[in-house]
């Protein structure tokens, strides 16, 4: 995910500004036509996706300096961690669910997938970005990611909070999907997008901690002015790894 608070950029740096949009025009094309589809379709497109992020969560690992041990449970960890919120990457628009809601096993359509699970951890992001950027203040841990700001977190709590919001007053994610249920009040929308906002940059710090002890600044180089995969989805692995072990690992151990 992008720092919240983007410094004075050197001229070079500006420059490109068109190769990041175009790459996040492709990446988000991609990822819509695939979510879309649904089926073996995204069922692929997530398992590349995971297989590109254990790639390199596997080459940071092996610049951290652990001995050959250390680095075989930091790669069993990351198979755990990544394996299971793709997992329920899967399961959130395929199904069958693990938990039914009101009889249904299927997954939720392609709007309800993108509206009630994926938009809140852009929003985070986005809301992040602008609201470091614009107020700046305090570093929230200046030793692992230096331009991370309470006001960063507080501003995608914010931007999240209005997705989830909206959410609920126009049943355009989950709730549109199951006939009317609602899973929560307003509040609770508010609610979740604030802990969705915890945990996405949550997921952030804990990347950047992994490349500040390996030493490298990327994930990889794999997209073109963004880095590597892992470096654009380590909110995201944190919110469905925590889907995972609330909604899909109790269901498979039980």
């Amino acid at each position: 995910m992008a720092d919240d608070k983007a410094g004075t950029e050197p001229s070079g740096k500006k420059s490109d500004l068109g190769t990041r949009l175009l790459s996040a025009l492709v990446m988000a094309s991609i990822a819509w036509l695939a979510l879309w589809i649904g089926g073996w379709v995204w069922i692929g497109f997530v398992t590349l996706l995971a297989g590109l992020v254990l790639w390199e969560w596997n080459n940071i690992v092996q610049r951290g300096g652990d001995s050959a041990f250390g680095q075989v449970l930091w790669q069993f960890f990351g198979a755990i961690y990544v394996g299971g919120a793709a997992l329920a990457m899967v399961l959130v628009r395929n199904g069958p669910q693990v938990i039914p809601i009101n009889g249904e096993t299927n997954g939720f359509t392609d709007l309800g997938t993108l509206f009630g699970f994926i938009l809140p951890i852009i929003a985070v992001d986005v809301g992040a970005y602008f609201a470091g950027r614009a107020i700046g203040g305090p570093k929230i841990a200046p030793s692992i990611s230096p331009k991370k700001t309470w006001a960063g977190l507080i501003g995608g709590a914010i931007a999240a909070s209005i997705v989830t919001v909206s959410n609920e007053y126009f049943d355009l994610g989950p709730a549109a999907t199951l006939q009317g249920y609602t899973s929560y009040s307003i509040l609770g929308a508010i609610a979740a997008g604030i802990l969705i906002a915890v945990i996405a940059q949550s997921g952030d710090f804990f990347e950047s901690w992994m490349k500040r002890r390996a030493g490298v600044k990327d994930s990889s180089n794999l997209i073109p002015g963004h880095g590597g995969v892992f470096d654009r989805l380590d909110g995201f692995l944190a919110v469905f790894f925590v889907i995972f072990l609330v909604a899909v690992a109790p269901g498979l151990i039980g």
